[in-house]
């Protein structure tokens, strides 16, 4: 810029040259935050003192050109303090390196400062962002905050869920060779869709996945994305609820044969005591913490759990008979007819981006590296559990495969009912974290504006439980109910929804046309799944199932009506 000019030497920050000399809208002295060379201090100060300079009549050199004020204005943070801070400084801790991103915007300058940081409950961030200074630092000085080990446990729990007790079907049902490229080539999907979503986040300035929505689509979008994420969350919380009644109460009762006849105890052989008790002593406390890094600990527990499942399967299918293990055709053993079914499943399973900017907000330094190498290892340490658990399985069974293999195995084994029991608990500790994002969802849409109340929050949380409890208790076949669930709102969040706003947002490369190309498969699926699921209630495919069965219905998705009946075909 131009400034008013005494005798004397020229100024050597290059104050005397004119605004347009070398061709550029910009002056030398320009800096930034995230820059990585700041301007000394000297520079300030020849600043300071040519802004100054005028004539003694107060008016200056050359009356025609326009005298700016260069005195910087200093701009706090949310956080109560300026990027580059002693205490900024000493977050930064050699594992928590940070990430450049490529804006379409600004495709030259990188961002060297903490993204996103305030991701977390709608009323919470309000809440944050009331008080003095002070207190704010305070109070986030004062949030739990997690590691990446504990994001990683968080992340990976949510997605070895209860899909992955459905794998070696889903193998069966697209043939091995089939099943391991579809097992391999979605998780690669997944993990780069999850991590679209941080980033289509950071581009969008929100800080939640539906406010990235409704910035591209509007209030439509919103609409859209609330029902996806609410549905899916919600449908989670009731197929938890049913599991946890399919298999803890016959485990109990195989441990103790006797239960029902003890008095008080035995009420727990029923199926409907067993959840109402589990759930409401376990799970809801759970749901009731406001920082999703307080269930890291219960997210280990549940890791640990699968890691026993998966031992069991493998240990037990090599110690089955021979009258009881399966035959293979052909087309099991290369590519079976039930690709798109073997789709669902595994979506089913690898489906968390409905809750990923909640776990990137837990992060004590939630920078895009940081999110990135969460996600790497949570889909794949995901995939290696699902593969092995697939493979053991599908090879010990072959075509007698059912949707929740553990169910191939004899009712009497200790060691598979030791399995089911981990199997039911782990239920209890995924069904908080799909409760976090109801919740959240329903004060992003509902509240977005209103400071964090306690009444609100329990109203929220326990009406949240006691609704997926009720219909967990009630309900007899959610099959067809769950398959539209699945072919609409897994497929949307995971496939759809994320690379479509990241076209949006970037200008055209490669990378988009990348997502173009997942929206594309993404939108066949849907259309492919929702079909079959519409003619399957056409034709009444959907069979009334009693409820020790319901379990194995929530887990085969698209393909529940088929080993259902193959099971209650067994025990005729």
């Amino acid at each position: 810029m131009t400034h008013a000019r005494n005798d004397g030497p020229p100024n050597p920050h290059g104050e005397d040259r004119g605004l347009l000399e070398h061709g550029h809208d910009y002056d030398d002295d320009y800096f930034g935050v995230g820059d990585d060379d700041y301007s000394s201090g000297n520079a300030s100060a020849d600043l300071g003192k040519a802004s100054g300079k005028v004539e003694a009549d107060g008016q200056p050199r050359t009356p025609s050109r326009v005298r700016f004020d260069l005195t910087p204005e200093i701009v706090g943070v949310s956080n109560g303090e300026a990027f580059g801070g002693l205490a900024d400084r000493e977050r930064r801790s050699s594992d928590d390196a940070y990430f450049d991103v490529e804006e379409a915007t600004s495709p030259g300058r990188a961002h060297r400062v903490p993204l996103l940081t305030n991701i977390e409950a709608p009323s919470v961030a309000l809440a944050n962002s009331m008080g003095d200074p002070s207190e704010q630092a305070e109070h986030e000085m004062n949030r739990p905050k997690s590691g990446l080990k504990s994001a990683f446990m968080n992340m990976a729990n949510s997605i070895i869920g209860a899909g992955i007790i459905g794998q070696p079907y889903a193998v069966r049902q697209a043939g091995l060779v089939g099943g391991i490229l579809l097992l391999v080539g979605l998780t690669v999907v997944v993990d780069w869709t999850i991590c679209l979503i941080v980033i289509n986040s950071k581009l969008s300035g929100t800080s939640h996945f539906q406010g990235t929505v409704e910035h591209c689509f509007g209030h439509s979008g919103l609409i859209a994305i609330s029902v996806a994420q609410w549905v899916f969350a919600f449908g989670g919380m009731v197929a938890y609820g049913v599991i946890v009644g399919d298999t803890i109460p016959h485990v109990l009762v195989a441990v103790w044969p006797n239960l029902s006849n003890v008095p008080v105890i035995g009420l727990l052989a029923n199926r409907q005591v067993a959840i109402a008790v589990f759930v409401m002593g376990i799970a809801y406390p759970l749901t009731l913490y406001r920082d999703i890094s307080k269930l890291a600990k219960a997210s280990t527990f549940a890791l640990v759990g699968m890691v026993v499942i998966v031992l069991t399967i493998l240990i037990q299918g090599i110690l089955t008979p021979s009258s009881e293990r399966g035959s293979f055709t052909p087309s099991l053993l290369l590519f079976n007819g039930g690709f798109f079914q073997a789709i669902g499943v595994i979506s089913f399973a690898f489906v968390c981006h409905h809750n990923s900017l909640l776990i990137y907000g837990s992060l004590k330094t939630p920078t895009i590296d940081n999110f990135s190498r969460v996600t790497h290892y949570s889909t794949g340490i995901s995939m290696v559990f699902c593969l092995v658990l697939a493979l053991g399985g599908f090879l010990t069974f072959g075509d007698k495969t059912l949707g929740n293999v553990l169910n191939n195995f004899p009712a009497d084994n200790t060691m598979v009912n030791i399995a089911r029991l981990c199997f039911g608990l782990n239920m209890l500790t995924t069904l908080p974290l799909e409760a976090f994002v109801c919740r959240e969802v329903m004060l992003t849409y509902f509240f977005p504006d209103e400071p964090f109340n306690m009444n609100r929050h329990l109203l929220f949380s326990t009406s949240l439980v006691a609704s997926a409890l009720v219909l967990s208790l009630v309900t007899c076949d959610l099959g067809a109910v769950f398959e539209l669930v699945g072919a609409t709102s897994a497929v949307a969040m995971a496939y759809i929804l994320p690379p479509l706003c990241y076209m949006k947002l970037t200008t055209r490369s490669w990378r988009t046309y990348m997502a173009g190309a997942v929206v594309v498969f993404g939108m066949i699926v849907m259309v492919i799944s929702v079909i079959q699921a519409v003619q399957k209630m056409i034709n009444s495919e959907f069979p009334r199932v009693p409820y020790e069965d319901l379990g194995l219905r929530l887990l085969d998705l698209g393909t529940c009506t088929d080993t259902t009946q193959a099971k209650m075909d067994q025990r005729t």
